[in-house]
Formats: structure tokens, C-alpha cells, sequence
């Protein structure tokens, strides 16, 4: 049976419990050391992203099958602001934060596939996927 968990972001505390569920998921479908530190690490991007511009939201994560392949798909979703030009957030070293302007950008690089919809006013989704070698 496909293994599926889901918290919702509303604390720093959420950050972390979003990041360890998915490493978890990730171990327990058979992904390397690596690949669950590359997993976590972009949950704890996406996940920061929801508590700071939206403030609450949902990280979910799920074990995925395609073509034979078995891997994890992480959804984020918020009905925060919305981002009004991907094109420009997935900008390596754009931010709005006085970050680094990793983030969303970081976080694709860490994934496979790597998808962001977003309304201004309405929300943010992004579902990214890995997949195991």
C-alpha cells in the first residue's frame, strides 16, 4: 500500500516536523543517505517558504510509481499571496527575504521534477518529485 503523510505549517517547530516526515519517507522507500538529505532539504525550503510569505499551509508527501519507478512526491500548498512572476522567484540569487535567494531555486536543483502554479491573492502549490536510481 502507498505510504501518504501530510502536517500543516504554521511554526518554525512545523519546518522541522515537515522535514523529518519526509526524510522518514524517504528511508523507508529505500532512498540513500543522500538523496534523504536532498529530499529534507528541500521540504525545509518549501515548507520555510510557507510560513514565511503565506504563514500556514500543508506539506504533504507520498511514495509515487511511474514507468516502473518508485519515488516521493512532495506537495506544498498555502492560500498565502501567491507569487505574481515565477519566472523571476526561480532566479538563482533573487529574494525578497534578505536571503541568499536559494530557495526555490535550491529546491528544484535538489529534486527531479519540479513544478510551481500560483494566483496572486488565491495560493501556491509546488509539487516536486525524486526518484529512486
Amino acid at each position: 500500500m502507498a505510504q501518504s503523510k501530510a502536517t500543516d505549517i504554521r511554526s518554525d517547530l512545523d519546518i522541522v516536523i515537515a522535514r523529518t516526515m519526509a526524510r522518514d519517507m524517504a528511508k523507508s522507500l529505500g532512498f540513500g543517505a543522500i538523496d534523504q538529505a536532498r529530499i529534507a532539504t528541500a521540504v525545509s525550503e518549501l515548507a520555510r517558504n510557507i510560513f514565511l510569505y503565506a504563514n500556514t499551509g500543508t506539506v504533504a508527501v507520498r511514495e509515487v510509481e511511474r514507468n516502473g519507478r518508485k519515488g516521493i512526491e512532495i506537495v506544498c500548498n498555502d492560500q498565502g499571496p501567491g507569487i505574481a512572476d515565477i519566472d523571476t522567484v526561480m532566479q538563482d540569487g533573487y529574494t525578497t527575504s534578505r536571503g541568499m535567494g536559494m530557495g526555490l531555486p535550491g529546491a528544484k536543483r535538489l529534486m527531479d521534477d519540479f513544478v510551481i502554479e500560483s494566483q496572486p491573492n488565491i495560493g501556491t502549490k509546488v509539487t516536486c518529485r525524486k526518484w529512486r536510481m
